[in-house]
């Protein structure tokens, strides 16, 4: 898209206007929830948050796969880390994230683990090529967006005959998640903007369960402040026509059908399992595992991994944050034991975490 069209969606003076018939149609408070981490940064780097009017309320979801990824998860990768003949790959946004007693991979490497930071999975069949004498195990967090890429890894793997890679999989699918927040009482969500780069994936339909069973709105939208503004004025709209609807403001992104090819990969490789989302618990059939015609490469079965809930980090809210029940500024570990520097918790860890977002753009 051509930086000339870009600006078109930055318009300040479209925003003014859409944000007044907004505040005009208020009639009570809207609290809505936006499940991407890129809308989380895109909204405070805006300054959205600071203009939208007071009844608008908002909520960052679990669209952060950093923030969502379990301290059970965090430990069975960095038990993994520890052993002998192992590389682990990752990418580096894990590398912070903290286990239990705040151990983290980057610790695990100070201390001699062989951590390899890449940027596409692809690279760890690089790593496995050079290290015949080692596993390379690459660790597979994230949603619809990055595991299509991941099993296309593993099919490279095999055709090119790479016995030494292992996925160590813990991704996690959207929609089902969203469905646990709209069942828990203590959400209180009245629309969600959806994920574009996940939508680009899996399209419209997985969503339609929120208007026909929840009655709520929901919007795959893009993350200028005119595809925002837009959005939460349709959800203002609706509400006060008392209808919901599920729809894509993203179209010059996102298929209505999603990408077919990506989820044809995707499920040729993985299979929907139960899976344990950070503050949430465990939520059946949100999770992805290997499917066992590829259970070669799968680092689970090799190390016989099991992964059970545990213990939260004392004191911190991360789960309550990402569930909408609680704003980061309300945890009271936020500015004081917890920030970007020393992150105590995942929320604050990744740059699309809600916590580090409040943390660097929030006025006091």
């Amino acid at each position: 898209m051509s930086f000339e069209l870009l600006e078109k969606f930055r318009d300040p003076k479209l925003s003014r206007k859409i944000l007044d018939k907004m505040e005009s149609g208020l009639t009570k408070d809207l609290r809505f929830m936006e499940v991407c981490g890129t809308h989380t940064v895109a909204i405070f780097q805006s300054g959205l948050r600071s203009l939208l009017p007071k009844q608008i309320v908002h909520l960052s979801g679990p669209g952060c796969p950093v923030c969502v990824t379990h301290d059970s998860e965090v430990n069975a990768f960095l038990d993994l880390a520890g052993k002998d003949n192992v590389i682990m790959a990752t990418f580096g946004d894990l590398m912070r994230v903290p286990g239990s007693n705040s151990r983290n991979l980057k610790k695990a490497q100070a201390d001699g683990a062989r951590i390899k930071v890449v940027y596409s999975p692809m690279d760890s069949l690089k790593i496995a090529k050079e290290n015949p004498g080692d596993l390379v195990v690459f660790i597979g967090v994230g949603f619809e967006t990055t595991a299509p890429a991941i099993a296309g890894t593993m099919k490279m793997a095999r055709e090119q005959g790479i016995t030494n890679f292992r996925v160590l999989c813990f991704h996690k699918t959207i929609p089902t998640a969203l469905e646990a927040l709209l069942m828990d009482v203590h959400s209180n969500i009245d629309g969600f903007l959806l994920p574009g780069h996940v939508s680009a994936i899996i399209g419209l339909e997985p969503y339609n369960f929120i208007a026909e069973k929840f009655g709520k709105s929901a919007i795959v939208t893009g993350f200028e402040p005119l595809d925002i503004l837009q959005s939460l004025y349709q959800m203002v709209d609706w509400r006060n026509k008392g209808e919901a609807h599920v729809v894509n403001n993203y179209k010059r992104i996102v298929n209505d059908k999603g990408n077919a090819t990506a989820r044809g990969i995707l499920y040729e490789v993985f299979e929907q399992t139960d899976a344990l989302w950070r503050g949430i618990g465990n939520i059946p059939g949100s999770g992805l595992e290997i499917r066992q015609e590829w259970e070669l490469f799968d680092a689970k079965k090799e190390f016989g991994i099991t992964i059970e809930e545990g213990e939260a980090l004392p004191g911190c809210k991360c789960g309550d944050i990402l569930k909408g029940i609680k704003q980061p500024d309300e945890c009271p570990l936020f500015k004081k034991a917890c920030t970007p520097a020393n992150p105590v918790g995942p929320c604050m860890v990744s740059t699309e975490g809600s916590c580090a977002a409040y943390y660097k753009y929030k006025l006091d």
